[in-house]
């Protein structure tokens, strides 16, 4: 679908698949007119599917327009009503305790754009033409290997995560990041099922070369599963353009 606002048009798409080994898909998404989302669900906790839902479902409300001062206010009460929607899930329902889910969401009020994550959710963006540009992620893992130092020095660290949403308060706060979109950006979101097992080359050279953002849904998707795919992959393309 197109979605246009007063100086840019954007191009956007999604997919997911449950992967080639998981019994059920735990990752949500949201593609909206301003917001745009993925979650993922927390694999080996309980209903990691009723958290990354519960989460997107929260974010979708904060989907209108926003003046730019606002953005990072508003996306920032946006991640803290899905922490807040997660405590009143397992409040009525105990047995979910435990569930938790990381998240990645982007809102943008024209060109400007905020940027928030909590987890290992990523973003990606593609800045500098299909030719010769270069594509960064621009989301950090929230890892427990991120707080060593030298840690690419430590054998056998685990790659646990440091920070997600689960209804506490404590530790809880996404990074956010702010930028302006240019025409001919492409931007990326992801759960690790995609970002974990598809080199970084392939995700560059699919965005750069997909004429369309279906195409390039369905590639990476395609990519996560030829490199074995166990587990839930989930893709948000936008495509940035002149109106």
């Amino acid at each position: 679908m197109d979605v246009v606002a007063p100086t840019l048009s954007v191009e956007v798409s999604e997919g997911s698949h449950i992967g080639l080994v998981r019994r059920r898909n735990e990752d949500a998404s949201y593609l909206g007119d301003f917001l745009f989302a993925v979650a993922d669900g927390l694999g080996g906790h309980v209903a990691g599917d009723v958290a990354s839902s519960t989460a997107i479902e929260a974010v979708r409300q904060y989907d209108h327009v926003v003046d730019t001062d606002a953005l990072p206010v508003v996306l920032g009460q946006a991640v803290n009503a899905a922490n807040r929607a997660l405590r009143r899930r397992i409040e009525a329902e105990p047995d979910l305790a435990g569930m938790g889910t990381t998240l990645v969401a982007m809102l943008r009020a024209g060109a400007n754009v905020a940027l928030a994550n909590v987890g290992d959710s990523r973003a990606y963006l593609l800045r500098g033409g299909q030719q010769h540009g270069q594509t960064t992620q621009i989301t950090e893992d929230h890892l427990y290997k991120h707080l060593v130092s030298e840690a690419a020095e430590v054998p056998h660290l685990p790659d646990r995560l440091t920070r997600f949403l689960d209804g506490r308060e404590d530790g809880r706060a996404p990074d956010i990041t702010l930028f302006t979109l240019v025409p001919g950006d492409r931007l990326l979101l992801c759960s690790d099922g995609l970002s974990s097992y598809v080199p970084h080359d392939l995700l560059h050279s699919t965005l750069a070369n997909s004429a369309t953002t279906q195409e390039a849904v369905d590639r990476l998707i395609a990519s996560a599963l030829n490199q074995g795919g166990p587990d839930n992959v989930t893709v948000a393309v936008i495509f940035v353009d002149h109106p």
